[in-house]
């Protein structure tokens, strides 16, 4: 394991790498701000590959527990089939929502919020959904938020309860932007959220055909395949009752030792230098 940590951020470096069609300049221009402020904690969080990984896994682990989230998700995008760009497309729109200049990401989340307005259909249950509509963006918005602080909380260095809050108070305009009505302020208001949300969350052979393909797409290069597993398993890990309970988690999560590596991993991310990646290019327009 110690060449794979020696060599990790080259490994990472395509989990924030732009896709194909989404290239967008943060270096520039000098001085525009962003929808969140150089100095928060979600710049913090953001640049670090290792809790947007599992963070992002996590929270996709809890949105695809509510069904008509999952519908919409399973039936009308092309996780199935090509996972690795949903992956990074996903996580690449995460950071134009923090790191890119206000102008570039309030462009793309108009265009997110036009193509989800497409975005409808029928649970198997009957229950009609619109992935516009508020109720439904407000615990995918909140869901996020949770992954990516609370991985880097476990995985990378602990936040304090102020920073917490402030993860979440960070998010509040392009949460706007998004369409949520009610946005969680704090760690608080999603704490109630979850309990609020518990009853509709539901165990489906869906969460265990997304976590295989998290096992087994190329996300990561062959050779480093066991750890994108290990960080699939830190994302189960994490993840609050009653989910962590459901059939396709049970069985799996870390050991002390596993954890400690990841641990390990997290923190290693954090201090290499990737420049060309979107973090580096932001903190360069700031001038930070």
């Amino acid at each position: 394991m110690g060449e794979q940590f020696h060599v990790l951020p080259a490994a990472l470096r395509t989990l924030l790498e732009p896709p194909p069609g989404l290239d967008i300049d943060f270096s520039s221009p000098a001085g525009a701000p962003a929808l969140v402020a150089a100095d928060s904690v979600s710049w913090q969080i953001f640049a670090n590959p290792i809790a947007l990984f599992i963070g992002g896994v996590a929270a996709v682990l809890l949105e695809l527990a509510e069904p008509a989230v999952r519908s919409g998700v399973w039936d009308h995008s092309n996780f199935r089939r090509d996972p690795v760009t949903r992956l990074r497309r996903t996580g690449f729109a995460a950071l134009v929502t923090v790191y890119a200049p206000r102008a570039e990401a309030q462009r793309m989340i108009a265009q997110v919020v036009r193509m989800h307005d497409r975005v409808t259909g029928i649970t198997p249950e009957g229950a009609p959904y619109h992935a516009n509509d508020p109720h439904l963006l407000r615990w995918v918005h909140a869901t996020a938020l949770w992954g990516f602080a609370e991985a880097y909380h476990r995985y990378v260095t602990p936040l304090t309860d102020a920073q917490k809050d402030s993860a979440f108070a960070e998010g509040r305009e392009a949460a706007r932007l998004y369409g949520v009505k009610i946005p969680p302020n704090n760690w608080a208001e999603w704490e109630r959220l979850l309990e609020e949300m518990t009853p509709s969350l539901e165990d489906s052979a869906v969460l265990g055909e997304f976590l295989e393909l998290m096992d087994n797409a190329p996300i990561l290069p062959g050779w480093t395949r066991p750890l994108q597993r290990l960080l699939v398993r830190a994302a189960v890990d994490m993840v609050p009752a009653p989910v962590r309970h459901f059939s396709a988690l049970e069985a799996r999560g870390l050991s002390r030792s596993q954890a400690r590596l990841v641990r390990g991993l997290g923190r290693s991310a954090g201090i290499v230098p990737l420049p060309s990646l979107p973090p580096a290019q932001a903190r360069k327009r700031m001038g930070a």
